[in-house]
C-alpha cells in the first residue's frame, strides 16, 4: 500500500511538473510575450530620464531672449510625449495585453513624429545662431556671444538626445508590430507515456 501510495503521489508530481513546464513554453510562444522578452520596461526608464531632462532644459530656455525651441514649446510637448511613452512601457509589459499594446504602437508613432517636428525646427534655428553669434561678435559683445554659445549647446544637446530616444521609439514600434501581427495561441502537443506501475505481492 504504501508504495502504491508513493507512485501515485510522484504520478501526481510529474503530471503537475509537466503542465507548468507546457504553460512556460506556451507562454513564450505567444507574442505579447516576446514584446515583453524585449524588455519595454527598461527602454521606457531611459525614456523617463530623457523626458524628464527635456522639461528641464525648457525652463531654461523659457528665460532666454533668443530664439529657441520654447517659442514652439517644443521642450514641454516633446517631453511630455517622452513621459508618456515611457510610462506606457513600464506598465505595458507589468500588465501586458493586446490593447496596451496597441495604445503603446500608437503613442511611440505619434512621438516619433513629434520628434521630426523638433528636429526640423532646432536646425533651422541652428542656422539663426551663427549670424547672431557674429553680429555680437563685431559688436565685441563677449557675454551675449558667450550666452549665444549656451543655448547652442543646449539645443544641440536637445537634438541629440531627440535622435536617441527616436531609435529606441523605432526598435519599440517594431516589436509590438510584430507582436500584433499575430495573437493566435499555439497549441503544443506532448505524448507523455503511462506510468508503470510495479505489481506488489503480499
Amino acid at each position: 500500500m504504501e508504495g502504491h501510495e508513493t507512485t501515485t503521489k510522484e504520478c501526481a508530481a510529474g503530471k503537475h511538473g509537466s503542465q507548468e513546464m507546457d504553460q512556460t513554453v506556451l507562454m513564450s510562444g505567444k507574442p505579447l510575450h516576446r514584446f515583453i522578452q524585449r524588455e519595454p520596461r527598461s527602454l521606457g526608464i531611459v525614456i523617463l530620464i530623457f523626458g524628464c531632462a527635456e522639461l528641464l532644459m525648457g525652463i531654461h530656455l523659457a528665460g532666454q531672449n533668443l530664439q529657441t525651441s520654447y517659442e514652439l514649446y517644443t521642450p514641454f510637448w516633446e517631453g511630455l510625449l517622452f513621459l508618456i511613452c515611457g510610462s506606457l512601457s513600464i506598465y505595458t509589459e507589468l500588465h501586458p495585453s493586446k490593447k496596451m499594446v496597441t495604445v503603446c504602437l500608437a503613442m511611440y508613432v505619434v512621438t516619433t513624429f513629434g520628434i521630426i517636428v523638433a528636429v526640423g525646427h532646432r536646425i533651422h534655428n541652428f542656422s539663426s545662431y551663427s549670424y547672431i553669434k557674429y553680429r555680437y561678435w563685431e559688436d565685441d559683445d563677449e557675454y551675449y556671444s558667450y550666452l549665444v554659445d549656451q543655448v547652442i549647446c543646449i539645443e544641440a544637446i536637445l537634438c541629440t538626445s531627440s535622435l536617441c530616444v527616436s531609435l529606441l521609439l523605432i526598435f519599440l514600434c517594431a516589436i509590438s508590430r510584430l507582436a500584433l501581427k499575430s495573437t493566435r495561441t499555439q497549441v503544443i502537443l506532448q505524448h507523455i507515456p503511462a506510468p508503470q506501475s510495479e505489481a506488489t505481492s503480499n
